[in-house]
């Protein structure tokens, strides 16, 4: 059957063509039940013994899926009317919807009811998009009612009320989510959820005084945001809460071209962090300080609401503040400072936290109240209810958000699922991860299906194949941390006739070409594959202190890509011909079979090169074989000039000699307070804890993945300069061939180096940050009588530079060098196996060599430029849970130990006077008011560490002053 809709359309030339689409509908698709005596039953998802089948509406899946993806919640029909109004409105939700459909353990089932025959409704006169949605939505839950003849209830679940009431009189069964949805989970879980849309405040306002307040201003309408946008009245951005000071956030306004401040919860006006929002400035005279605080303990949130007088105050209880602290703006220049108005585009997601016990009202019948207090000291409590709060107490559970009343202090929300028990180092690994929005799943039968069998290895084809080049007689090696599995890279340095060295890095190669040949690795990660799909969507490998979260199956990370010693594996190599003083004479490239000799790990490397320098005056390489060796043991001998010794000795000393004249250039050397943690194998509990060391070794491998890069990104640039993936650097009068410049360029602001510049004075130090060569040579100067001193600088200095971020090809920039590297433009190449950005650049090389042809995504900038976006929130993301990972187990080390970092609490000591204290910004000191004691910045102080709990549920480690 042929449906058709002929229509004119204005082309951006002004020609108006007239255009027709048609339509083809089908009476052969599957309604996805077993029970059904129709239709085929291989087709089915639904179960054979449903006794309800659920049909939802849009809505329900925008404001419910955490509810839909809860495993009580099964045999749900979703239209693809509404899969497409979802994908319109909200891609995260869209996702996560299709995530459950392709789940083979969920029993949810898509219906192509906008091409079947019977389902399909055209839009009637003077109706509108959502009602005819709507109605093409009742009319596929009565099909269902009369194809499946009652074997079945259809249950159609809606949060619109004129939806269900016209349901109901088509004679369809009809219900809302707030009335369903708690029975089917009564008896699965002890937390009544809320509905999104349907939120009945009166039981929880039976808690506050009878006359209830005004607490936030009324959001504008999105109208009036939009007018006051565009006459410069608001400013757009989105709002960042402090981490340290909830109570302080700050919204990027590019029409002022600076960060508003919004300081306190009553002119945040219920935005979360992450939310898109409309601000408003406040006048100058109520302009704030950026506060630099941090909240001293978690008894920063006021109490909840039937405890709390309405009209208290929402500030933070902080410390007094003296001269020439942040509430003195003389000291500090006050900054631009707003209130939201209104929410443009909300952020709400689900939060991992604990519960806060609040007292049961009388005649509840058994339903509790309680504050949801999330990990993440940003977000405000959530107000949920409950039924068996005891059993809650102890655990860390999910909510996610419904609603925020501007009559009440606290968002509404509504049990998701629970996680764990409060403590236990599974639970709260888990919380990180969801935190941080890691896919930890297991990978589908349908990605695992794109793998090829075990045992797998190199086959005849791959060795023929005249694309790629028979490297496995040159000595390769591979260099990384202990116990790596993931080996994504070797290295090899082979010294030529002529004086020049040969020199290589060979990265395991993932690149998907279009050839049929199933023998060859290129086949793994077909573009648009479902392996494919799932690299691309977690983007990175995750590396936590106890396990790895991998972006590929551990098939391929850890044996068929995996470089393994004494496996031939395929590669995709960069090799190099460099003078005896690192100078490039040339580069290629080529796709390989390698067999790599050895797989050391960074001590084993320093061990071997330790060894050869100490003998290197006693025994110069020429004369290896002279009359001095005779005194030491061949064993020594052997050790001290093995060939990979050797190669690792002259890959050394040019790494040397190019980190030297990146130095020249400006790099800079900078520091972390990293630390790396020895695990119980059986336990996974941490047993001691140590400073990460960094060797040579280290900064040899460094080196050559960064060369690599940099060669990557040139070649790749000249070819395809439009949708090449790059990391750029920065030159502020860098102009390009086109004339055009990417702002998207991270810059390290003045404003952002402004605390290192302060703790620097506030010891005597004068830093120069005019370029990154000044500021190099300025941190090479800083050094104290304190050993320790010049790292505590470099890891200032550190903190201060900004995380550097994948964009999508620009026109080739002049004069640019990247902060920190002192390199040209550089890329993702060397590491393949957990970054997907190292995948994009890999078929764009072997498409720049003219071996395969750019996959179709390559012309698509727009999806291309989203795929980058999500691989830097996901770098991101990585990056946080690895810290929080960290933090956890510093905290597990610690319990009945001592630490090394935090935030240090001053307590008071009678025999050195009483007082508060204060901060001096500009001499970098906290003070007592009454000028009794002080305590400058980087000096060295005797300290107590010990991990208490200041609220609930919230453990951190403390540090004291004694």
């Amino acid at each position: 059957m042929l449906h058709s809709k002929t229509f004119v359309k204005k082309t951006r030339g002004g020609k108006v063509n007239k255009q027709v689409r048609e339509h083809y509908l089908r009476d052969d698709i599957y309604c996805g039940a077993p029970i059904c005596k129709v239709c085929d039953s291989t087709a089915a998802r639904l179960s054979p013994t449903a006794s309800t089948i659920l049909v939802v509406d849009t809505n329900v899946v925008l404001n419910q899926i955490d509810l839909l993806e809860n495993p009580a919640i099964d045999d749900v029909v979703l239209l693809s009317v509404v899969l497409d109004e979802v994908k319109n409105k909200n891609m995260g939700v869209y996702n996560r919807v299709r995530a459950l459909c392709s789940n083979s353990l969920r029993r949810f089932f898509v219906f192509a009811n906008e091409h079947h025959k019977d389902t399909f409704v055209k839009e009637m006169m003077k109706e509108t998009k959502n009602d005819r949605n709507d109605r093409a939505i009742r009319v596929a839950a009565q099909w269902y009612q009369t194809h499946l003849g009652g074997a079945a209830r259809v249950l159609l679940i809606t949060n619109d009320r004129e939806n269900k009431r016209k349901a109901i009189e088509e004679g369809i069964s009809a219900e809302t989510s707030k009335i369903f949805f708690p029975v089917i989970l009564e008896s699965h879980y002890w937390v009544q959820p809320a509905s999104s849309e349907d939120v009945e405040m009166e039981e929880v306002e039976d808690l506050r005084p009878s006359k209830r307040k005004v607490i936030y201003a009324e959001h504008k309408p999105m109208s009036e945001i939009t007018s006051g946008l565009h006459r410069g009245i608001y400013h757009q951005g989105k709002l960042r809460v402090n981490r340290y000071n909830p109570f302080e956030a700050y919204v990027g306004s590019e029409s002022i071209g600076d960060e508003i401040i919004i300081y306190g919860r009553t002119n945040m006006n219920r935005a979360f962090d992450g939310d898109i929002v409309a601000v408003e400035l406040l006048p100058q005279d109520q302009w704030h300080e950026e506060k630099s605080l941090s909240i001293a303990d978690e008894e920063d949130e006021e109490e909840d609401v039937h405890l709390v007088p309405s009209s208290a105050d929402d500030a933070p209880r902080t410390t007094n503040l003296g001269q020439g602290s942040a509430g003195d703006t003389n000291a500090v220049s006050s900054r631009p400072s707003g209130c939201v108005v209104g929410i443009i585009k909300r952020n709400w997601h689900s939060y991992c936290g604990s519960l806060e016990p609040m007292r049961m009202p009388a005649g509840s019948g058994g339903t509790a109240h309680a504050l949801f207090v999330s990990k993440d000291r940003r977000i405000p409590k959530i107000r949920i209810q409950t039924r068996q709060l005891e059993n809650l107490l102890d655990k860390r559970i999910i909510v996610a958000v419904d609603s925020w009343d501007r009559l009440s202090r606290y968002p509404s929300g509504h049990y998701v699922r629970t996680i764990g028990e409060i403590g236990d180092r599974d639970t709260e690994s888990e919380v990180v991860l969801i935190e941080n929005d890691i896919n930890s799943r297991p990978f589908s039968s349908q990605v695992l299906a794109c793998l090829p069998p075990l045992p797998w290895s190199v086959s005849s084809e791959d060795l023929a194949n005249p694309i790629r080049q028979d490297l496995r007689h040159v000595r390769v090696f591979s260099v990384d941390p202990p116990g790596c599995k993931d080996i994504d890279d070797a290295l090899h340095c082979t010294a030529l006739p002529s004086g020049n060295f040969e020199v290589g890095e060979a990265t395991m190669f993932i690149f998907n070409d279009f050839q049929l040949d199933i023998a060859d690795v290129t086949n793994f990660v077909h573009p648009g594959s479902p392996l494919d799909d799932e690299a691309s969507q977690r983007g990175t490998s995750v590396y936590l202190v106890e396990r790895r979260i991998d972006m590929l199956p551990k098939p391929l990370t850890e044996d068929i890509c995996s470089l393994r010693a004494d496996v031939e594996r395929l590669a995709f190599s960069v090799i190099w011909e460099m003078t005896s003083e690192a100078d490039i004479i040339s580069t290629r490239y080529t796709k390989s079979v390698i067999k790599s000799c050895a797989a050391l790990s960074y001590i084993e490397a320093q061990a071997r090169m330790d060894d050869s320098m100490k003998f290197i005056g006693l025994l110069p390489y020429p004369k290896a074989c002279g009359g001095k060796i005779q005194n030491i043991s061949s064993a020594l001998f052997f050790r001290l000039m093995d060939p990979l010794t050797t190669d690792l000795r002259n890959m050394n000393a040019l790494a040397k000699k190019l980190r030297s004249r990146r130095i020249e250039r400006g790099a800079l050397t900078l520091a972390s307070a990293e630390v790396k943690f020895q695990i119980d194998t059986e336990t996974h509990d941490p047993l001691d804890i140590g400073m990460y060391q960094i060797r040579e070794a280290n900064q040899m491998v460094e080196e050559f993945m960064l060369a690599a890069n940099v060669s990557v990104a040139d070649k790749i640039l000249q070819q395809f300069s439009m949708c090449s993936l790059l990391r750029p650097g920065f030159d502020l009068n860098a102009t390009s061939r086109q004339g055009q410049v990417v702002w998207r360029h991270p810059i390290p602001t003045r404003e952002m180096l402004e605390p290192l510049l302060r703790t620097a004075a506030a010891v005597g130090l004068i830093l120069d940050v005019s370029s990154s060569k000044a500021l190099a040579e300025s941190l090479d100067r800083a050094v104290g009588d304190d050993p320790y001193f010049n790292k505590l600088i470099r890891i200032l200095a550190t903190r201060c530079m900004t995380q550097s971020i994948s964009v999508v090809g620009i026109s080739v920039l002049q004069n640019i060098i990247i902060m920190g590297l002192a390199a040209p433009l550089y890329t993702h190449f060397t590491s393949p196996i957990r970054r997907y950005a190292d995948v994009i650049v890999h078929r764009l090389l072997a498409a720049s060599l003219g071996i395969y042809k750019l996959p179709s995504i390559f012309q698509d900038r727009p999806q291309l430029t989203s795929i980058a976006d999500n691989l830097n929130y996901r770098h991101r993301n990585a990056q946080m849970a690895s810290r929080a990972s960290v933090e956890l187990h510093t905290l597990i080390y610690f319990r009945k130990r001592y630490g090394i970092e935090g935030p240090v609490y001053l307590t008071p000591r009678s025999e050195k006077g009483g007082g508060e204290w204060f901060v001096d910004e500009q001499q970098q000191k906290i003070k007592k008011m009454d000028g009794s004691l002080s305590y400058s910045v980087l000096q060295t102080v005797r300290i107590h560490m010990e991990v208490v709990e200041p609220q609930p549920n919230r453990p951190k480690l403390q540090l004291t002053l004694t």
